[in-house]
This record gives structure tokens, C-alpha cells and sequence, in this order.
């Protein structure tokens, strides 16, 4: 039952930011199903007790590489899913926790929010950036094992 309630709001959470972001509208529930998978593949790994970091690092890896294969499909800008896709995993309630605390001025508190913000932020930017270069890598190896098919052979 929870992964249910977890894969709802997700979706929804993501489906309306996409609206949100002008996502065209026959696009808007594939985006609410990037989100939701790249929040369950995050929801699981905390489940499995991974770090928070390293979860947020798997999620928008996830979230890349479904974003990669619907732009595909749907000959659509890989941005478009993945910015909306994104957005569970954004560490934003860390973030304010870490503002409160330096308002309220304890800041040791407050740097230990931040870092933690800082290093979620950071690891879902290298997910997206090793998904990408991962795809690169393999449609390279993809178009050279074509042309190489290609070629008649002697």
C-alpha cells in the first residue's frame, strides 16, 4: 500500500509541474511516469537504508534514462522529462531546514543542512550527466556496429 501512495503523489507532484513548466499536454503523463520512477527507485534504496545521496544519485540516473528512451519515442526534447522528472528528488525541504536554522542562528545546524542539500543537488546533476554519457556511449557502439554490417564484406 505504500508504494502505492508513493508512486500517486509522485506522479501527480511531477505531472503537475510539468504543466507548470509548458509540457504539451499529451506529454504530461509520461513525465508524471519519469518522475514516479525515478521517486520509487529513490523511495527504495532509502528503504534498503542506502544514503540519502547516493539514493538521489540512482533516482535521477533512472530518471535520465527513462527520459532519454520516451524523448526518443516521442520525438521530443530529452529536457522536457527530465527537468519535471527531477523534481521529487530535489532536496527542497532540506534546504529550508537549513535557511531556518541559520535565521534562528545556529549555524552549525544550518551548514549541516546546507552540505547535505549541496551534496543531494550535486549527486542528482552527475546522475543526469552519467545517464547522458552512458546513452552516448552505447549508440556510438550501436552506429558502429551498424556501419560495420554494413560494409559488404570481402
Amino acid at each position: 500500500m505504500d508504494y502505492a501512495i508513493q508512486l500517486c503523489v509522485s506522479f501527480v507532484a511531477t505531472a503537475c509541474f510539468g504543466i507548470i513548466f509548458n509540457v504539451p499536454l499529451n506529454r504530461v503523463i509520461p513525465c508524471g511516469v519519469v518522475g514516479a520512477m525515478g521517486w520509487l527507485v529513490y523511495y527504495q534504496c532509502t528503504l534498503q537504508e542506502i544514503d540519502p545521496v547516493q539514493a538521489s544519485f540512482l533516482g535521477a540516473f533512472a530518471v535520465a534514462i527513462a527520459a532519454h528512451a520516451l524523448a526518443r519515442k516521442y520525438k521530443t526534447p530529452m529536457i522536457v522529462f527530465n527537468v519535471s522528472g527531477i523534481i521529487p528528488l530535489v532536496p527542497g525541504g532540506i534546504a529550508y531546514n537549513a535557511m531556518r536554522s541559520a535565521v534562528e542562528n545556529d549555524y552549525l545546524m544550518s551548514l549541516q543542512y546546507g552540505s547535505k542539500a549541496f551534496m543531494i543537488s550535486g549527486a542528482i546533476a552527475m546522475g543526469l550527466v552519467f545517464a547522458e554519457v552512458l546513452m552516448q556511449l552505447v549508440f556510438r557502439s550501436l552506429r558502429r556496429l551498424r556501419r560495420q554490417h554494413a560494409l559488404p564484406k570481402k
